[in-house]
Protein backbone atom coordinates (compact mmCIF):
# COMPACT_ATOMS: atom_id res chain seq x y z
CA UNK A 1 0.00 0.00 0.00
CA UNK A 2 1.60 3.36 -1.18
CA UNK A 3 1.96 6.30 1.37
CA UNK A 4 3.96 9.65 0.83
CA UNK A 5 4.55 11.97 -1.95
CA UNK A 6 5.36 10.41 -5.66
CA UNK A 7 6.42 11.75 -8.96
CA UNK A 8 5.90 9.46 -11.99
CA UNK A 9 8.17 9.52 -14.76
CA UNK A 10 7.64 7.86 -17.62
CA UNK A 11 9.76 6.51 -20.62
CA UNK A 12 9.00 6.12 -24.22
CA UNK A 13 11.64 5.64 -27.07
CA UNK A 14 10.04 7.84 -30.04
CA UNK A 15 8.37 10.97 -30.10
CA UNK A 16 5.68 8.66 -32.37
CA UNK A 17 5.00 6.94 -29.07
CA UNK A 18 5.10 9.90 -27.01
CA UNK A 19 2.17 11.23 -29.27
CA UNK A 20 0.22 8.11 -29.85
CA UNK A 21 0.49 6.95 -26.42
CA UNK A 22 1.84 3.56 -27.54
CA UNK A 23 3.26 1.76 -24.49
CA UNK A 24 2.85 5.50 -22.09
CA UNK A 25 -0.87 4.73 -21.47
CA UNK A 26 0.24 0.62 -19.96
CA UNK A 27 3.35 2.82 -17.70
CA UNK A 28 0.22 5.01 -16.05
CA UNK A 29 -1.79 2.53 -15.71
CA UNK A 30 1.07 0.22 -13.81
CA UNK A 31 1.32 3.30 -11.80
CA UNK A 32 -1.71 3.86 -10.89
CA UNK A 33 -2.42 0.34 -9.58
CA UNK A 34 0.63 0.89 -7.48
CA UNK A 35 -0.63 3.83 -5.63
CA UNK A 36 -4.33 2.61 -5.49
CA UNK A 37 -4.85 2.59 -1.77
CA UNK A 38 -3.26 4.49 1.15
CA UNK A 39 -2.45 7.88 1.43
CA UNK A 40 -0.73 9.05 -1.31
CA UNK A 41 -0.21 12.44 -3.07
CA UNK A 42 0.44 11.98 -7.10
CA UNK A 43 2.64 15.22 -7.17
CA UNK A 44 3.58 15.47 -10.80
CA UNK A 45 4.14 13.42 -14.03
CA UNK A 46 6.97 13.74 -16.15
CA UNK A 47 7.07 11.88 -19.64
CA UNK A 48 10.76 11.71 -21.11
CA UNK A 49 10.93 11.07 -25.09
CA UNK A 50 13.96 9.40 -26.06
CA UNK A 51 16.06 9.43 -28.67
CA UNK A 52 19.47 7.61 -29.64
CA UNK A 53 21.27 11.09 -30.49
CA UNK A 54 20.32 12.63 -27.64
CA UNK A 55 22.67 12.64 -24.22
CA UNK A 56 20.68 14.53 -21.54
CA UNK A 57 17.49 13.59 -19.50
CA UNK A 58 15.28 17.21 -19.25
CA UNK A 59 12.06 15.32 -18.27
CA UNK A 60 14.10 13.76 -15.48
CA UNK A 61 16.06 16.16 -14.08
CA UNK A 62 12.93 18.04 -13.56
CA UNK A 63 11.20 14.97 -11.89
CA UNK A 64 13.99 14.49 -9.76
CA UNK A 65 13.94 17.89 -9.08
CA UNK A 66 10.28 18.18 -7.48
CA UNK A 67 10.76 15.09 -5.90
CA UNK A 68 13.83 17.09 -3.78
CA UNK A 69 11.29 20.36 -3.72
CA UNK A 70 8.57 17.96 -1.72
CA UNK A 71 10.32 14.96 -0.34
CA UNK A 72 9.07 12.66 -2.49
CA UNK A 73 9.85 9.11 -4.19
CA UNK A 74 9.99 8.64 -8.05
CA UNK A 75 8.14 6.23 -9.61
CA UNK A 76 8.81 4.23 -12.42
CA UNK A 77 6.23 1.70 -14.06
CA UNK A 78 9.16 -0.58 -15.50
CA UNK A 79 12.74 -0.90 -14.40
CA UNK A 80 13.00 -2.31 -17.80
CA UNK A 81 16.57 -1.24 -19.19
CA UNK A 82 16.94 1.74 -16.77
CA UNK A 83 18.67 0.68 -14.24
CA UNK A 84 21.32 -0.71 -16.97
CA UNK A 85 21.06 2.75 -18.53
CA UNK A 86 24.40 4.66 -16.81
CA UNK A 87 22.50 8.19 -17.45
CA UNK A 88 19.82 7.19 -15.31
CA UNK A 89 21.76 5.94 -12.89
CA UNK A 90 24.52 8.48 -12.37
CA UNK A 91 21.78 11.19 -12.70
CA UNK A 92 19.81 9.37 -9.80
CA UNK A 93 22.68 8.63 -7.80
CA UNK A 94 23.51 12.18 -7.96
CA UNK A 95 20.11 13.35 -6.56
CA UNK A 96 19.67 11.76 -3.54
CA UNK A 97 16.16 10.79 -4.61
CA UNK A 98 14.18 7.77 -3.40
CA UNK A 99 12.47 5.50 -6.11
CA UNK A 100 10.86 2.38 -6.47
CA UNK A 101 9.60 0.37 -9.94
CA UNK A 102 6.21 -0.88 -10.03
CA UNK A 103 7.33 -4.23 -11.68
CA UNK A 104 9.98 -4.54 -8.98
CA UNK A 105 9.77 -2.87 -5.57
CA UNK A 106 12.71 -3.83 -4.14
CA UNK A 107 14.72 -2.41 -7.51
CA UNK A 108 15.60 0.49 -4.68
CA UNK A 109 17.25 -1.75 -2.24
CA UNK A 110 18.77 -3.50 -4.91
CA UNK A 111 20.22 0.02 -6.86
CA UNK A 112 21.35 1.02 -3.69
CA UNK A 113 23.79 -2.23 -3.41
CA UNK A 114 24.72 -1.83 -6.78
CA UNK A 115 25.71 1.58 -6.70
CA UNK A 116 27.40 0.75 -3.32
CA UNK A 117 29.54 -1.57 -4.63
CA UNK A 118 30.74 0.65 -7.42
CA UNK A 119 31.60 3.38 -4.98
CA UNK A 120 33.69 0.19 -2.98
CA UNK A 121 35.42 -0.83 -5.87
CA UNK A 122 36.31 3.24 -6.79
CA UNK A 123 37.59 3.66 -3.10
CA UNK A 124 39.44 0.29 -3.57
CA UNK A 125 40.99 2.04 -6.97
CA UNK A 126 41.72 4.97 -4.92
CA UNK A 127 43.21 3.22 -2.08
CA UNK A 128 45.47 1.05 -4.09
CA UNK A 129 46.65 4.61 -6.19
CA UNK A 130 47.56 5.81 -2.79
CA UNK A 131 49.59 2.99 -1.63
CA UNK A 132 51.35 3.14 -5.05
CA UNK A 133 51.89 6.59 -4.62
CA UNK A 134 53.49 6.74 -1.30
CA UNK A 135 55.43 3.81 -1.80
CA UNK A 136 57.17 5.54 -4.14
CA UNK A 137 57.37 8.96 -2.63
CA UNK A 138 58.91 7.09 0.57
CA UNK A 139 61.92 5.09 -2.39
CA UNK A 140 62.31 8.80 -2.92
CA UNK A 141 63.05 9.53 1.05
CA UNK A 142 60.51 11.59 1.82
CA UNK A 143 59.71 11.23 5.89
CA UNK A 144 55.94 9.81 6.11
CA UNK A 145 54.24 9.86 9.23
CA UNK A 146 51.21 10.45 11.37
CA UNK A 147 52.33 13.69 13.65
CA UNK A 148 49.75 15.71 15.23
CA UNK A 149 50.26 18.01 12.11
CA UNK A 150 49.10 15.73 9.65
CA UNK A 151 46.36 14.87 11.77
CA UNK A 152 45.30 18.57 11.96
CA UNK A 153 45.76 18.76 8.10
CA UNK A 154 43.14 15.65 7.66
CA UNK A 155 41.10 17.19 9.77
CA UNK A 156 41.07 20.35 8.30
CA UNK A 157 40.82 18.63 4.81
CA UNK A 158 37.47 16.86 5.87
CA UNK A 159 36.18 19.83 7.87
CA UNK A 160 36.55 21.56 4.16
CA UNK A 161 34.79 18.53 1.81
CA UNK A 162 32.09 18.72 4.73
CA UNK A 163 31.75 22.29 3.94
CA UNK A 164 31.46 21.86 0.49
CA UNK A 165 29.49 19.05 0.17
CA UNK A 166 26.62 21.34 2.59
CA UNK A 167 27.05 23.94 0.42
CA UNK A 168 27.09 22.13 -3.40
CA UNK A 169 23.65 20.85 -1.52
CA UNK A 170 22.08 24.12 -0.67
CA UNK A 171 23.08 25.18 -4.47
CA UNK A 172 21.33 22.52 -5.68
CA UNK A 173 18.03 23.27 -3.67
CA UNK A 174 18.24 26.71 -4.59
CA UNK A 175 18.13 26.05 -8.52
CA UNK A 176 15.31 23.64 -7.81
CA UNK A 177 13.10 26.28 -6.29
CA UNK A 178 14.20 29.56 -8.59
CA UNK A 179 12.18 27.83 -11.68
CA UNK A 180 9.24 27.35 -9.01
CA UNK A 181 9.40 31.21 -8.00
CA UNK A 182 9.76 32.29 -11.42
CA UNK A 183 6.25 30.68 -12.25
CA UNK A 184 4.59 32.00 -9.50
CA UNK A 185 6.10 35.69 -9.96
CA UNK A 186 4.64 35.06 -13.71
CA UNK A 187 1.73 34.32 -12.45
CA UNK A 188 0.23 36.97 -10.13
CA UNK A 189 3.05 36.46 -7.25
CA UNK A 190 4.19 39.53 -7.18
CA UNK A 191 5.40 40.09 -3.65
CA UNK A 192 7.43 37.61 -1.71
CA UNK A 193 4.98 36.86 1.28
CA UNK A 194 2.62 35.79 -1.96
CA UNK A 195 5.70 33.56 -3.14
CA UNK A 196 5.85 32.10 0.28
CA UNK A 197 2.24 31.25 0.18
CA UNK A 198 2.32 29.84 -2.87
CA UNK A 199 5.32 27.46 -1.48
CA UNK A 200 3.53 26.79 1.41
CA UNK A 201 0.05 25.69 -0.78
CA UNK A 202 2.17 23.46 -2.60
CA UNK A 203 3.59 21.67 0.17
CA UNK A 204 6.86 22.58 -0.73
CA UNK A 205 8.97 23.06 2.57
CA UNK A 206 12.08 24.74 3.88
CA UNK A 207 15.38 22.91 3.94
CA UNK A 208 14.56 22.10 7.72
CA UNK A 209 10.98 21.37 6.79
CA UNK A 210 9.20 23.92 8.10
CA UNK A 211 6.83 26.87 6.41
CA UNK A 212 8.03 29.61 4.43
CA UNK A 213 8.60 33.32 4.95
CA UNK A 214 8.86 36.14 3.26
CA UNK A 215 12.28 36.39 4.45
CA UNK A 216 13.44 32.83 3.95
CA UNK A 217 12.09 33.65 -0.18
CA UNK A 218 14.18 36.40 -0.22
CA UNK A 219 17.43 34.83 1.02
CA UNK A 220 16.82 32.35 -1.52
CA UNK A 221 16.25 34.73 -4.16
CA UNK A 222 19.72 36.85 -3.32
CA UNK A 223 21.54 33.49 -3.72
CA UNK A 224 20.77 33.17 -7.29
Amino acid sequence: MANGKFVAYYRVSTAKQGKSGLGLEAQKEAVSKYLNGGRWNLVGEFIEVESGKRKDRPALTEALALCRLHNATLVIAKLDRLARNVLFTATLMESSVKFTAVDFPDANNLTIHILAAVAEHEAAMISTRTKAALAAAKARGVVLGCGNDNIATYAAVGAKASALQRSAKAEKRTADLLPRIHHYQANGATTLRQIADRLNAEGITTARGGQWSAVQVQRVMQTA
